[in-house]
């Protein structure tokens, strides 16, 4: 399986890609939006680039549970000059993490080439257009609900084929726009509209989705499942079980994993992937 597009060629066959969270947000759940400072940002990308990271992903608009919108101009505004001074220092691939087409399209001019859509191409109509014109891959995420209420309803008949049936849909939003077929990638939506029993199962069964026979990213990171699964351990405790969990998700199909420690977790996926493919 690969992702070709541009100048870049991942080898998801290969080996586990790992994608470092950049939050150009003041109100971040995981940095205290310390890289709100664009020179910060940049600084942060190019530390994260140096540890290994294979995709740097770059958002303006926190989607912690119940977090403030923010407009399309202040998005843009934050992410925008980050994206234009990396792409003149970096040969990896930038994403922008954004559902707001506008601001895509923005990332997309200033040297983004990638978009990480956190509603699956749902929020806003003109994304998939944007994703499909671009030529760049999109990820389609599974969420219930909105980053303002997903974690007031977590209510499922059935987790896993809800899910499935979700990011098929967007699979299909994005057919009909026109994004090619080898340039879309799923994600499950790990804490997005999940209790901490299902954020479990969705690693559990995650190498149900690979029917889909689509690149799997997952977002694991520091996420609340993992301090409350170990006793309630705060934000900055959560490194060993980010990497318990990057572990189990790529022995389980992931190809892709989102995380903010790059350096630890480059290496828990060099051995997960050396005990999974023998190398």
């Amino acid at each position: 399986m690969k992702l070709v597009w541009k100048n870049f060629d991942l080898d998801l066959s290969s080996r586990t890609y790992i994608m470092g969270i950049l939050n150009a947000t003041p109100d971040s759940f995981s940095d205290d939006g310390i890289y709100s400072d664009r020179k910060r940002a940049v600084a942060r990308a190019l530390e994260m680039r140096d540890e290994g990271a294979d995709i740097i992903d770059i958002g303006g608009e926190s989607t912690r549970p119940g977090a403030k919108k923010v407009s399309v101009k202040e998005e843009i505004r934050r992410v925008v000059p980050v994206i234009e001074e990396l792409a003149e220092k970096i040969k990896i691939p930038i994403s922008v993490d954004t559902y707001k087409s506008a601001v895509a399209r923005a990332a997309i001019s200033a040297g983004a080439s990638m978009i990480n859509d956190i509603s699956g191409l749902r929020f806003d109509p003109k994304m998939p257009k944007v994703a499909a014109d671009s030529g760049v891959p999109v990820v389609i995420m599974h969420i219930k609900g909105t980053p303002g209420n997903m974690q007031a309803d977590t209510a499922y008949r059935s987790l896993i084929p809800e899910i499935m049936d979700y990011l098929r849909e967007g699979i299909n939003i994005a057919r009909r726009a026109g994004v090619s077929e080898d340039r879309i990638i799923i994600d499950p939506g790990i804490g997005f509209g999940k209790n901490v029993g299902h954020n479990l199962e969705i690693l559990k069964r995650l190498n149900g989705f690979t029917g889909f026979e689509k690149p799997i990213l997952i977002g694991p990171s520091r996420k609340s499942f993992i301090g409350k699964t170990l006793g309630d351990l705060p934000v900055s405790e959560r490194l060993e079980g980010t990497a318990a969990a990057a572990a189990i998700g790529i022995f389980n199909g992931a190809n892709i994993i989102r995380v903010h420690d790059v350096r630890a977790m480059v290496r828990a996926a060099g051995i997960a992937d050396a005990i999974k493919r023998g190398h």
